[in-house]
């Protein structure tokens, strides 16, 4: 079964670039992800679709006010490290643990 993964930044642009990232990974890992990135202002409508939600570190502002509205979506924020290296595998690790895998 595919995995979902959204993230969440500012505007889905520098996000983008991590998913392509991601995607790399998972597909030398040989996993099954669908991970497409969005702007916060679309939260609404693409996180109840997803498996994982991952917070851009320019929006880590609104992690604990989504986690209050959601407490049945799995959401963290991407650890500044990891985005500002474009680690797509350290991010995956990331929303494996969320998932539990």
């Amino acid at each position: 079964m595919v995995k979902t993964i959204r993230l969440f930044c500012a505007a889905g642009m520098s996000t983008s670039l991590l998913v392509n990232k991601m995607k790399e990974a998972a597909q030398t890992a040989g996993k099954d992800y669908d991970i497409a990135a969005f702007s916060l202002n679309e939260f609404e409508q693409h996180a109840a679709e997803a498996d994982v939600c991952l917070l851009g570190p320019q929006v880590r502002y609104a992690l604990a006010k989504l986690q209050a509205e959601y407490p049945n979506y799995k959401i963290a924020d991407i650890p500044m490290q990891m985005y500002g290296m474009m680690d797509g595998k350290g991010v995956i690790s990331v929303a494996e643990k969320l998932m539990g895998e």
